[in-house]
């Protein structure tokens, strides 16, 4: 499998130094509450593997916001100047549906443990969500972005790195738009800049009437190949999103998210006074996903220098449940091209002494010398980009297509 080789590059120049932990305060937080509640705990056992936790350490907050509640899941507390892992997930799915496979293998595991992770349920798609009364007026994919806020105040977080797919990787994007000094790094998957035209709005309500709507939206979620073949992963999301996402709740954030707006994002030097996101980006799409054309499209009007563009073969239109292992691994050196690095067990190795796990800072040195550090005293890891790390080193394609 070729992996992101050339990201090895971007840490020349880094000198290593352990993480100081000294000054790190454990938080409390009020209203804290079992992840499996008993009213839901008979549901989640008659649910597919993908929909069960592993720990029994996350806690669910309803975190007030501007635009109305917002349901989060957490483990762990803010840990010194590390940012927190968010996540946000694709439109008829919630984090459970979304995000368990990948948090869950082995490798990610022993990467997250050193963050805490947050998980958000966009509102009312969470498992056991009420449903929304009568004239309830869906908050617009902006709002949505501007609840984030009070996410990261409740906490504590300093900023964060966002994880997000589809619908929650636009309101991420949005989010690191209106307040870029919050992120400091986005993987963005299956993303779409764009709003839908008149013509895409018109086939969308036409689908509505000819289809249920889960149906509907496995068409957004997996591959034209994948719904034909109609796998047992198919057909269980049929089954699950059905069953667990509110229908109620469900269309009305469908209805959102088609009627988004442009990112209005350009790269840098095409128009005067461009917007883009200013931190590092990590594009994900998988070969003949449906999303393939707009990730290619947003890839073209964000900063060649900051981005990433990584195309998954054989992982149709959720490359983090099909294929957790090679994003896994592309998000470990994602990390380590923000400043952090991750030693992990190598379940391959057969005999002699394993390091144990551990998640250290690189301090660049600000100077061409190996023999002066940067601070590691708490300061704000920089991001290592293109401009930055492959000077004197000729260009890094920053386009991969990834393949077993």
């Amino acid at each position: 499998m070729k992996v992101l080789g050339h990201k090895i590059e971007l840490l020349t120049g880094l000198l290593l130094h352990d993480v100081t932990m000294a000054g790190l305060q454990e938080l409390r937080f009020p209203e804290e509450k079992p992840l499996l509640r008993g009213q839901d705990t008979a549901e989640l056992e008659n649910s597919d593997t993908f929909l069960l936790a592993v720990d029994t350490d996350w806690k669910e907050h309803d975190i007030e916001t501007p635009y109305g509640l917002l349901h989060v899941v957490i483990r762990g507390s803010p840990k010194g100047n590390r940012p927190a892992i968010l996540t946000y997930h694709d439109v008829g799915l919630n984090h459970k549906l979304c995000f368990n496979t990948f948090f869950n293998f082995e490798d990610m595991q022993e990467i997250t443990k050193h963050f805490v992770v947050c998980h958000v349920d966009a509102p009312g798609q969470q498992v056991g969500a009420s449903q929304f009364p009568q004239g309830y007026q869906f908050p617009s994919m902006e709002q949505l972005a501007a609840m984030l806020p009070s996410v990261v105040q409740h906490f504590g977080f300093k900023y964060v790195i966002g994880i997000g797919v589809g619908a929650g990787a636009y309101v991420l994007a949005k989010f690191a738009l209106i307040f870029p000094d919050l992120v400091e790094g986005l993987v963005l998957m299956n993303i779409d800049p764009n709003g839908k035209g008149w013509i895409d709005w018109a086939a969308t309500k036409l689908s509505g009437l000819t289809s249920t709507l889960p149906d509907t939206v496995l068409s957004h979620l997996f591959s034209q190949e994948e719904l034909v073949s109609n796998t047992e992963l198919v057909q269980s999301y049929r089954q699950q999103i059905g069953n667990v996402v509110n229908q109620a709740n469900l269309q009305l954030f469908w209805n959102m998210y088609n009627s988004r707006r442009d990112l209005d994002i350009n790269r840098p030097g095409t128009v005067p006074n461009a917007k883009t996101l200013r931190c590092p980006v990590m594009l994900v799409v998988g070969d003949n996903a449906p999303a393939e054309d707009g990730v290619v499209e947003c890839n073209s009007k964000l900063d060649p220098t900051t981005t990433t563009f990584l195309k998954m073969a054989d992982s149709g239109g959720l490359p983090q449940v099909t294929q957790p292992g090679k994003l896994t691994e592309a998000f470990k050196y994602f990390l380590q091209g923000m400043g952090y690095i991750a030693y992990l067990k190598d379940r391959r190795l057969s005999g002699g002494a394993v390091p144990s796990a551990s998640m250290t800072r690189l301090a660049r040195s600000r100077t061409a010398s190996l023999t002066s550090a940067g601070s590691v005293d708490g300061s704000r890891p920089q991001a290592c980009t293109h401009s930055e790390s492959s000077e004197g080193l000729g260009q890094v394609n920053h386009t991969m297509e990834v393949s077993c």
